[in-house]
This record gives structure tokens, sequence and C-alpha cells, in this order.
């Protein structure tokens, strides 16, 4: 699969904390002794980060908290097919990250959506489109793939433990200069992990600075981290097969993915408008992040009832959808980011990564994970 560079892009900037080195740096000569790293969450920058120290002769450990890797590019299967209920595509700007998809030729496939209508509150076009020049890029036949794809050898080494939520950091009680990790599985069952050399945090800032705070930690982490603001969103996902019948190929609109300036609505995709899927129309719709906040406390049942209403008036689609399932992502998108691609205490060996770092583009996370795994190598 061939990716075309736009010449135009540019190396994301690479900075960290005031005990980190810079990644230029990161890239010694000289081998360095085989340790082992704990990293916590595998999502995208998680499990890029974990590649990539595997790579350079390394030990890791992967805890996630959900029984999948992947993060917030999670593909909901259904009885009418799947979802992207988190990433909706992604774009490859970066040289590097075009090789490592290249690692896994077929996984990834262009998706026509580079005319991305922009809607006002009664669904009228405001613009003919937000043209891009670069590729939109989805995994097949979910989002979730991709990364999948990269964890299975760690998954089949025993080296990723799902379903294990990280309660607290420590010193190793066997070892003073290193880590250890209390954790409670989803059954409520608890476990020491010790022996680790660093301790690396893939998840949302709010949740490394919570988990920070939970272990009595203080180190150059804290500070940045409290820096950065990510905004939620809740997540619609609808299904018409009603549409499947000869001479009708959908019920919605002509046009298969749109930004609308509705006030509870952000974001509209059809789901069957991607390669891989299947062709059943479905619709992933992502509200506003304001209205998410807004609402981010309130019962389910009320949510999908205002989003049905908003989609409907954004589509003219009244047709009573035969699926319909909601998703809230407490931290979905970076309202400010970091401004450098990772976090790496050298003294304490604590590190931390995520798209957070540059931005809340798929790729960002990937740049963050690599560059934190040269950093801290």
């Amino acid at each position: 699969m061939s990716k075309t560079l736009p010449r135009s892009a540019k190396r994301p900037r690479s900075a960290s904390s005031p005990a980190a080195s810079s990644p230029s740096k990161a890239q010694p000569q000289a081998t360095h002794a085989k340790r082992h790293f704990a990293i916590v969450g595998a999502g995208m920058a998680g499990i890029a980060c974990a590649r990539t120290l595997v790579q350079a002769g390394h030990e890791v450990t992967v805890f996630e908290q959900q029984d999948s890797a992947g993060g917030r590019t999670a593909t909901h299967d259904t009885a009418f097919g799947t979802f992207d209920a988190g990433a909706q595509y992604f774009t490859v700007r970066d040289a590097r990250f075009a090789r490592a998809i290249d690692t896994v030729p077929g996984v990834c496939k262009p998706w026509s959506a580079n005319n991305v209508r922009v809607l006002d509150a009664s669904g009228r076009v405001t613009s003919p489109g937000l043209l891009s020049r670069e590729a939109h890029w989805v995994a097949s036949p979910g989002m979730q793939t991709l990364v999948q794809t990269w964890a299975a050898p760690l998954q089949q080494a025993g080296r990723i433990h799902f379903s294990t939520r990280v309660q607290r950091v420590e010193r190793d009680a066997m070892n003073p200069q290193g880590w250890q990790l209390r954790t409670e599985s989803a059954g409520g069952a608890q476990h020491v992990y010790a022996g680790f050399d660093a301790v690396l945090f893939s998840q949302p800032a709010i949740a490394t600075r919570a988990l920070l705070t939970k272990s009595a930690l203080e180190c150059a982490l804290n500070a940045p981290l409290a820096q950065v603001a990510m905004a939620p969103c809740w997540t619609m996902m609808l299904a018409y097969p009603h549409a499947v019948r000869p001479g009708l190929t959908t019920l919605g609109p002509h046009w298969n993915v749109a930004r609308s300036t509705h006030h509870r609505i952000a974001w509209l995709a059809r789901e069957s408008s991607k390669p891989g899927r299947s062709s059943v129309e479905r619709w992933t719709v992502q509200a506003n992040p304001a209205w998410s906040a807004e609402h981010l406390q309130d019962d389910e049942a009320r949510v999908q009832a205002k989003l049905l209403k908003a989609f409907a008036e954004v589509t003219g689609l009244r047709a009573e959808p035969a699926h319909v399932a909601l998703h809230c992502w407490p931290y979905a998108q970076t309202t400010h980011a970091l401004g450098q691609s990772h976090l790496w205490d050298a003294q304490q060996s604590l590190g931390a990564c995520g798209d957070w770092c540059l931005g809340h583009r798929l790729e960002d996370a990937f740049i963050s994970g690599l560059e934190l795994a040269l950093a801290a190598r």
C-alpha cells in the first residue's frame, strides 16, 4: 500500500518534561541493558510504545482495563454490522507512521470522504465541503483492527493483561529502585505485579494525573499533565436495515459524511460507506463537545431522545432505526494539548503519552507512543 506524504508535512515537534531527553538524544548508538517496562493502556499510543520497546530488545507488560486493545479506535460489532464508535478515520503525514502501516498490508484502506459537507442546524449545506488533499484512511473491518493487529504478537506472548485496572503505582517492595503495580480485575480479584524498571502511562491526561495522585507520587509529570484539557463526547449509533431492498440504496441523505453546526451534533458518518463494511445503512453520530459536557451526567434515555431528534433535523431521516446504541467518551477530544510529544521523567523512570500530547488525531497518538519509547529506552 502506497501513501504519499504532502510536501508540506513536517515531523511533529518532540519535547519532554524537565527531566527528559530529546528524541535526537534518545537514539544513542550504545547498546542499552534490557529493561522491563509496565505500560498502562493498550490504545494506539500504548501499543506503539510497546512495539517500539520490544523491537529495541526490552520486555514489556501492558495493562488494559477493557477486554481488548484499541482505546478510542473502538469498534462495536452488532447484528447489523460494525460501528466505529470513536475515531472515524485517520490521516498519514509522518513517514514513520506510514512505514508502520506498511507492516500490516491490506488492513488500512482509503475512505472516499475527502469532501466533508458543512451543515447548518436544519441540515442545509452551508458550504460545498471541506476539501482535503490528503487521504482519509480507515482500518478494515473496523478502526480497532489496526491497533489489535499490532497488539496481537504481544497478546500471543502473554504480555497484555486485559480487564485489568491499575489501582496504584508504588516502589517495588523487593527493589526500592523499581516499581510495582497494584491491580484489580473485572471480577474484583486483586494482584500485585512487580519487577518493573519503568512505568509508562498511555491514558487520557486526567486519568494519569488521578492515578499519580492516588499513588501519592510526586514527579515531573504532574504539573504538565494539569495543563491538558479534554472534552467529552456522546456517540450514537443507528442502523436502518430497511434500506437493503431492490432499488433502494439509502434511506438518508446522499452524502456520507458531514460536520454540523447543530448545537447537539458535531459529526455524522454513514458507516456503510467505509470500505470493508456491510451494506446495511448505519450512521455514527458524535455530539457537540459543549453539549456533551452539559449532558454528561444525563441518563441514556434522555440523551438518546435528544440526539435522535437532532439527527432527524439535520438529515431529514425520520424513519425508526432498528438499532440504537449510545456510548459516552468522558475524554474524547483534546481542547488544550500538552504541546510536546511525550513526558519522560528520567530520574524516576515514569513517562506518559497519548494523542493529547500533540492534539487529538490518531497519528498524534502513534507519534507520542513512539517518541516516548525512544526517550525511555
